[in-house]
């Protein structure tokens, strides 16, 4: 499926304490791009996720009283559809299940996870969320005295739910019984490194037995074997390169449909660095490529227009790099001003499903 970036399908959440007003559209400008007027129901959206099943999109509200919203595109305008409490402070991740039955959120700033049943003909959230609140804390005295839920997803079989803890060092997994919409008690599927700093976990289906940790405060990709709720940890590389000494932490983590590219973003070197993925989900870092902005938070892959959108906290920029035939990626001169930039998103158009 080809989306054409000419169309306002691409969007960018914001953070209101980063001066956003909600998400706003890319519209292309002759050849550059820029920020269309904002929506703003979607408020503090600093991550999302994308429903076919219902064709709807779950965005969190990044707030210290959190909530997620629901939103459907038209292909002419966001319809708001409901927005509920999500039982935490600062929701700053959301996952659906594989059977699109239930979703997901983790809490930063509670340290919590809570997960919502959804109507089945409508994919609203239905009742009270099922929340369960970790405890304990990690050596780095600045951002570890209490958990901090950073990461939520379900595994490959969809048995279980997983938790990237930040301030506690450890990924915890759930065993999960979609149907009934319920999570077990959690045990440590991952003890990671103690100051590492867990954020985002990725599992890919072209490596079933394999799943990737990006350790925000140590800047480091951790590959682990997955042996059901467990995972242990096989091999650790830097996502920096080897003669920088500066600050830096790690921000986001993806990887192309293929499965042979893992890319990671790194905050403070401000560069995504890529890494190879052989057959046998091994890593080797092929690049590090400057992101064109300061603080790159997040990136969306846009494979079949061979680009990749960053969004910059920090300095309010939104850039894209080119993706070229071999994975590695290429700065353009493409940026755009956008306040508070933090998450992008595809609203894809009716036509275009």
């Amino acid at each position: 499926m080809t989306i054409s970036l000419s169309a306002p399908t691409l969007w960018i959440g914001t953070y209101a304490g980063g001066g956003g007003e909600g998400a706003y559209p890319l519209i292309a400008a002759g050849t550059a791009y820029v920020a269309g007027v904002p929506y703003r129901d979607a408020q503090n959206a600093s991550f999302g996720t994308y429903s076919p099943r219902f064709d709807v999109h779950y965005l969190v509200d990044e707030r210290d009283e959190g909530a997620i919203g629901i939103h459907r595109w038209d292909g002419d305008r966001w319809i708001p559809l409901g927005r509920v409490d999500t039982g935490g402070g600062a929701p700053c991740h959301v996952a659906l299940d594989m059977t699109q039955s239930c979703v997901a959120v983790a809490h930063y700033a509670s340290g919590s996870v809570a997960l919502y049943r959804l109507d089945p003909a409508s994919g609203l959230p239905i009742g009270l969320p099922a929340v369960y609140a970790n405890s304990g804390s990690g050596p780095n005295p600045e951002r570890q005295r209490s958990p901090h839920a950073h990461w939520v997803g379900f595994g490959l079989d969809n048995r279980f739910l997983y938790v990237a803890d930040l301030g506690t060092d450890a990924v915890l997994a759930f065993a999960f019984d979609a149907e009934q919409g319920r999570l077990a008690a959690p045990v440590i599927a991952f003890s990671a490194v103690p100051g590492s700093g867990p954020r985002h976990l990725l599992f890919h289906a072209r490596h079933p037995r394999s799943a990737y940790l990006a350790c925000e405060l140590t800047s480091e990709i951790v590959a682990l074997d997955v042996f059901g709720a467990r995972l242990h940890g096989r091999k650790t590389l830097s996502t920096l390169p080897d003669d920088w000494h500066g600050a830096n932490i790690v921000a986001h983590i993806g990887a192309n449909a293929a499965g042979d590219r893992l890319y990671v973003s790194n905050r403070g070197h401000d560069s995504i660095a890529v890494f190879a993925l052989n057959a046998e989900g091994e890593l080797t870092l092929l690049q590090h490529v400057l992101s064109g902005g300061a603080s790159p938070r997040f990136f969306l892959l846009l494979e079949n227009e061979a680009r990749m959108v960053v969004a910059h906290e920090r300095d309010h920029r939104v850039t894209m790099l080119d993706i070229m035939p071999d994975g590695t990626l290429t700065p353009t001169d493409i940026a755009v001003t956008v306040p508070g930039a933090a998450f992008a998103l595809l609203a894809t158009p009716p036509d275009a499903r």
